[in-house]
């Protein structure tokens, strides 16, 4: 029951982070007019990317942590606070952290491989997806919890991938309203882990509660 609830706040943060929606949504926008055949090389290619970054992180992060002698209830209280800052862009529907200013969409649009940026970074594996990674790897007390931070990660990619493939029927699905709600939606739910993530930091850390 309980690894079963670990997988579950896993997936949903993972899921909230990583946006398949949101990048579904850009996604469609800088590939209109590409053919069909372009359009889905571009978005496997930016899924491998993005995961093999993703899961490093998860794999590795901690290590690295370890290396700048930066604790992890330390990491805990900072990414904490940059994924309820996503949650704050989420829920009042700005641009989050992953998703990309009006600058970087211009420079999306000239000849290049967008497949890297800005769908890998800083859509699909932004600041608060990464910082997402290697917090819920860190929470992780068992085997089982800690093999399925990199399992979520897949698995939402994989969801990703299939927002991307789907992304006009799922833009005339959605609209601008449906998307709008999906978006303060998923911003809540974040908030409220990204309080905890500070919480348990807070708990671990020097300033220990009573």
């Amino acid at each position: 029951m309980q690894l079963a609830s670990s997988l579950f706040s896993t997936f949903i943060t993972l899921l909230i982070t990583i946006g398949p929606v949101e990048t579904a949504i850009v996604f469609a926008g800088l590939t209109a007019g590409v053919h069909h055949a372009a359009r889905r090389r571009l978005a496997a290619q930016a899924i491998l990317i993005a995961g093999f970054v993703l899961l490093l992180f998860a794999l590795a992060g901690n290590a690295v942590l370890g290396l700048l002698h930066i604790s992890l209830p330390a990491f805990r209280v900072a990414g904490g606070i940059l994924l309820f800052l996503q949650a704050l862009t989420l829920t009042f529907s700005s641009p989050g952290l992953s998703s990309i200013s009006e600058s970087e969409k211009s420079d999306a649009l000239r000849p290049g491989n967008i497949a890297v940026f800005p769908l890998a970074f800083p859509l699909i594996a932004g600041p608060g997806a990464l910082s997402a990674a290697v917090l819920l790897m860190g929470r992780a007390q068992t085997i089982g919890e800690a093999a399925g931070v990199p399992a979520m990660i897949l698995v939402c990619l994989l969801l990703t991938w299939l927002a991307m493939f789907a992304a006009e029927r799922l833009l005339r699905l959605l609209g601008e309203t449906g998307a709008d709600v999906v978006s303060r939606i998923s911003g809540i739910l974040l908030a409220a882990l990204a309080v905890q993530f500070v919480f348990d930091g807070l708990a671990e850390g020097p300033f220990r509660f009573a």
